[in-house]
């Protein structure tokens, strides 16, 4: 089951369709999903996970906490919607798109992913784009 839980003013237009995304995601990378949670957050909140947690004294759009067992992925996903409205403008693309490849990048860690080397990082960025193209918003006609 995906969660979506709010430290900020912001939330999403439509969970529903987000989990349904993400759970495309997650089936689309032959993995079970379990339970996962969106926690949306600032910038401080983040950073003090950053602190607590990786010892790390930097700002960050996304930390993922994996408690994924054998094919069952589960976990906590902290977003800092500052630091994606941030990176949105930094990268020129826009927030939603961002927020998407924030959202899938936290999956494809529970999925086994790295980014700490260039390979893995490229290997990284390919996989959040091919996940972004999953995303669909039925429209009435």
């Amino acid at each position: 089951m995906i969660n979506f839980n709010y430290e900020t003013e912001f939330s999403l237009d439509n969970e529903e369709q987000y989990a349904l995304w993400l759970s495309k995601v997650i089936i689309s990378e032959n993995k079970k999903e379990g339970d996962i949670s969106y926690i949306f957050c600032n910038d401080e909140y983040l950073h003090q996970l950053n602190l607590e947690y990786l010892d790390h004294d930097t700002l960050t759009d996304v930390i993922s906490f994996d408690y994924t067992m054998g094919n069952e992925i589960s976990g906590d996903c902290f977003i800092s919607i500052e630091r994606v409205k941030d990176n949105a403008i930094d990268f020129n693309v826009p927030f939603a798109e961002e927020l998407k490849r924030v959202m899938a990048h936290g999956i494809l860690h529970y999925c086994g992913y790295k980014d700490k080397g260039e390979p893995e990082e490229e290997i990284m960025r390919s996989k959040e784009d091919e996940k972004i193209t999953l995303f669909h918003v039925e429209r009435d006609l």
